[in-house]
């Protein structure tokens, strides 16, 4: 900054006349992309102006000038060297701005005038496309979205690796919308091109949410006929329906549009670009956004960082595409056996060959980001490094294929069969590019020595000039006499010889006298320019011959995009693979067994993020049984740190890695296939939307219990607690009666929950169970085992929390005084508290029933079945009964106080 600085302050004055021309050209250019911050190629640098020169200057952090100054026409003006454009031109679209990227398209040196120049790219928070500024874990999503006839179409592309996905929806209104809103949060893009009339309907019951910078475009370039037309021309095709689009007119517009976008905002050809897939949410086992966040999938809710979710617990790919590969297979597990098992097979024979395993890892180290280094070599916009990173990954290729050569997982197998190594594209590039080509074409050296007879002819003619010239200095210096006679070279004057001052009287006359110095003066002889001639236009041919050479070898490498796309895919699939195979071994997984039954049966079951993060003790395992041969409803009580919610998640991600054809972290596990797993766990608000943390709870269990279904997983966590003690329990006790209703079957469901009278519901309804987190009492301090048992829990122990949490004693002390007085029914039949007094003596000893205080009064029997009830009660002896019996006992007493004379 400090020598740009220097350099605009220092010109900028004295070209303001000259630069008119200049000046009209750029505000040309800028008229034709008003809403893109232009940067305009000026020699080594990249230059902005007017208002985009204010802006990017704050942005970018660089010294804003002027030229023109002592003048009325002030232009302010800022800018930076040419090769850091890619690093500026990220930094200004992650703050959401547009770049058109302004390129001089003619040789300076051969303009007529001005130097032609023309906008050849156009960059967006969603058309990024170089690896060095991505995340290379994931993809970038650019959505178009557009509705026809009230029905909804949305279209994805990632144009750093060529995948290109079109959707749309069988229904209208605000349940199409409802579903547009999910495909754009499910796919989370960066940017969203829309036509300029969508109507975003802000004040719907449904708006389309998402934080992706919104691009309005004209409404035409969503016409049905022209987006199919345009999608057959990029794919060379005669009719979609082979792509699986026959009568979905509203993807094949949103397809259509986006593809228009992309071509006018890359100026280039999209070869990369070569099939179009359907997708079909209802493939995959879905994930609501609140799901994922709540189960960390891909970031951690404590701090939004990778590091401590689930696909950093699990992610031992060693590839980029890899890694890319793996979240997509965690945000989309499958819904097919046969699939899910073929992934199994795979991880199995992976496991139990370490040597094969560790063979594999290690040829795929080599093996570079293929996909997104032939998206820039299609576009026309790859460095020599670029093209040498595409050769080696594809040098690994025949290892890797003959390591595998003898593995028996059809998955495998199938992957490797087709696989081309693409010989002759690695072939290619090795024989044309050096072993260290430099990061762009100016610098020289990227073409090999033998590839070309003319470049070596012009290297050899470069080299013997220079040798002579080399040489020259010490023939000069024997014929002349001056020992201290020199060569040199600069670019003002080329080649010349240097004397000193004490030895110009030795100066032959045939020298010819170019500069005077302080120290002497400078020569030039006929000899001499005659051979820095060969040398200089040697090196300027050089120059454009490297590039034409260089420029054919990307061309001849683009035309084989589909082939390499394929190497691409397949080296991304046996990576995942490989990679859950090292999870499996290194953290002691087990294979699941999935079908296509209704049970959940895990065995020894672990939190993979929470048992990785435990450095002083191990994790608890624990058992679950639902639905199949087991009530598919769990109540689940117990005190607070007790594990309950890190229990919900835990069965939620053993199912989630089980459909996702990983191994699972428990002794053993039978699943039965889940079509949508829900987990409503924590609390939450939105502010931005107004909602408070109650409401945010009952719209999320809302949909849950709009859309669970017999095959669903229902993870709730406290559910009511947002609101009164009795409005909390009504609610929790209705939401479980519910999903015991839902038609054809009852869903997998767990239910957290600090309200105990929920645990009645295990009498009343045959399809919920009881489970507690087991808890060992030391007097006043507890020991929280982390272990789930079956049967309930009549305390929270919120006050021994407290007491770990470090709440002042007298505070905790006050608190168990208080409790003690709830237990004893200190209210008034108003329901107003009498008073929460303090006992002046030792702090009174809670009892769970008021009704059996012997120090209390008996309440008047008033009604014969109450006293029928209550002698039965102090008859029976706890001791001689089983708890089934006692619970028939209970569900007796009950029916007689409800005066309901049923058995």
């Amino acid at each position: 900054n400090r020598i740009l600085r220097t350099t605009l302050v220092y010109w900028a004055p004295i070209m303001g006349a000259a630069l008119t021309p200049m000046l009209r050209q750029y505000k040309a250019l800028k008229r034709d992309n008003p809403d893109a911050i232009l940067l305009f190629r000026m020699g080594d640098f990249y230059e902005m102006f007017y208002q985009d020169a204010q802006c990017a200057s704050r942005l970018l952090e660089l010294t804003l000038t002027s030229r023109g100054k002592g003048t009325d026409n002030v232009v302010p003006m800022c800018g930076f060297p040419h090769h850091q454009l890619e690093p500026y031109t990220a930094r200004l679209v992650r703050a959401d701005q547009r770049v058109a990227i302004c390129d001089q398209v003619e040789d300076p040196k051969k303009a007529k005038g001005l130097v032609r120049r023309e906008v050849v790219r156009v960059v967006t928070p969603g058309t990024m496309t170089d690896p060095d500024q991505l995340d290379a874990t994931a993809n970038t999503w650019i959505a178009s979205i557009v509705a026809i006839a009230g029905q909804f179409g949305a279209a994805f592309l990632d144009l750093s690796t060529g995948e290109f996905l079109a959707w749309d929806c069988d229904t209208t209104g605000e349940t199409g919308r409802r579903r547009l809103s999910e495909r754009l949060r499910a796919f989370a893009p960066r940017e969203i091109v829309h036509a300029a009339g969508f109507d975003w309907a802000a004040g719907s019951d449904a708006p389309i949410h998402g934080d992706a910078l919104r691009t309005p475009v004209d409404d035409y370039l969503f016409n049905h006929d022209e987006g199919c037309e345009r999608l057959k021309r990029q794919f060379n095709v005669g009719s979609l329906d082979g792509f699986g689009f026959r009568g979905r007119q509203a993807a094949i517009a949103a397809a259509g549009a986006l593809l228009q976008y992309a071509q006018d905002t890359q100026k280039c050809g999209l070869g990369h670009i070569h099939e179009l897939l359907l997708h079909d949410p209802s493939d995959a086992l879905m994930l609501d956004e609140t799901t994922q966040h709540n189960l960390e999938l891909e970031r951690s809710t404590r701090n939004g960082e990778r590091r401590g979710s689930l696909l950093h617990a699990i992610d031992r790919t060693v590839t980029p595409a890899g890694a890319r590969l793996l979240r997509r297979f965690l945000r989309a597990p499958l819904l097919s056996v046969d699939r899910i098992v073929e992934r199994q097979d795979a991880v199995e024979e992976l496991v139990g060959g370490a040597a094969l395993r560790e063979a594999v890892r290690r040829r795929l180290k080599g093996v570079l980001d293929i996909e997104r280094l032939l998206t820039r070599t299609v576009s026309g916009s790859a460095n020599p490094r670029d093209l040498y990173a595409l050769g080696h990954s594809l040098e690994r290729l025949p290892e890797l294929i003959e390591t595998l050569a003898g593995a028996r997982a059809p998955l495998i197998r199938e992957t490797l069969d087709g696989l081309d190594p693409c010989d002759d594209v690695r072939g290619r590039l090795a024989a044309g590019l050096t072993d260290e080509p430099p990061a762009t074409l100016r610098d020289g050296g990227v073409i090999r020595d033998g590839y070309d007879a003319g470049l070596d002819e012009l290297r050899s003619i470069r080299s013997d000039g220079r040798a002579f010239i080399s040489s020259l200095e010490s023939t000069e210096r024997e014929r002349t006499g001056i020992a201290s006679l020199k060569v040199r070279f600069n670019k003002v004057f080329g080649y010349y010889i240097e004397v000193s001052k004490a030895n110009l009287h030795l100066v032959p006359e045939h020298y010819h006298r170019k500069q005077t110095i302080a120290n002497g003066e400078r020569f030039i002889t006929p000899e001499l320019k005659e051979q820095e001639a060969k040398v200089l236009n040697a090196q300027e041919r050089i120059e454009a011959l490297e590039q034409e050479l260089f420029t054919e070898l990307r061309r001849q490498t683009a035309a084989q995009a589909q082939r390499l796309r394929r190497v691409a895919r397949a080296t991304a699939l046996i990576d995942v693979l490989a990679g859950l195979a090292e999870t499996a071994v290194a953290d002691d997984y087990r294979r699941p067994r999935v079908d296509d039954g209704h049970g959940l049966v895990i065995r020894g079951g672990r939190h993979p993020v929470v048992e990785r993060s435990l450095t002083d003790r191990r994790f608890v395992p624990n058992d679950t049984r639902l639905g199949g041969d087991h009530r598919p409803i769990g109540i689940l009580t117990g005190p607070n740190m007790g594990g309950k919610s890190t229990y919900l998640r835990q069965v939620a991600v053993i199912t989630l890695l089980a459909q996702t054809g990983s191994f699972v972290p428990a002794e053993s596990a039978e699943i039965g296939i889940t079509d949508r797993i829900f987990c409503r766990v924590g609390a939450s608000d939105s502010l931005s939307e107004g909602q408070s943390t109650f409401m945010v709870e009952m719209t999320e269990t809302a949909n849950i219990l709009h859309h669970a279904t017999p095959r669903s997983l229902v993870l709730l966590d406290e559910i009511g607690r947002g609101t009164s003690t009795f409005d909390g329990l009504s609610i929790a006790w209705a939401v479980v009666e519910h999903l015991d209703a839902v038609e054809h079957g009852c869903p997998r469901t767990l239910f957290a929950t600090h309200y105990h009278e929920l645990t009645e519901l295990a009498v009343e309804l045959d399809t919920v169970t009881n489970l507690r987190m087991a808890v060992r009492e030391r007097g006043d301090d507890v020991v929280f085992q982390h272990r789930v048992e079956e049967g309930p829990s009549d305390r929270s122990y919120g006050i021994q929390v407290a007491r770990l949490a470090g709440v002042p004693s007298r505070v905790v002390r006050r608190a168990a005084e208080i409790l003690a007085n709830l237990e004893r029914d200190e209210y008034g039949r108003d329901g107003l508290p009498r008073r929460a007094h303090a006992d002046p003596g030792d702090a009174a000893q809670p009892t769970l029933f008021g009704m059996f205080d012997p120090e209390k009064p008996e309440p008047p029997a008033e009604d014969p079945a109450i006293a029928d009830v209550l002698a039965e009660i102090r008859g029976a002896d706890p001791n001689a009964l089983t708890p089934l019996e006692a619970l028939n006992r209970l569900a007796a007493w009950r029916r007689q106080l409800r005066g309901d004379a049923r058995d």
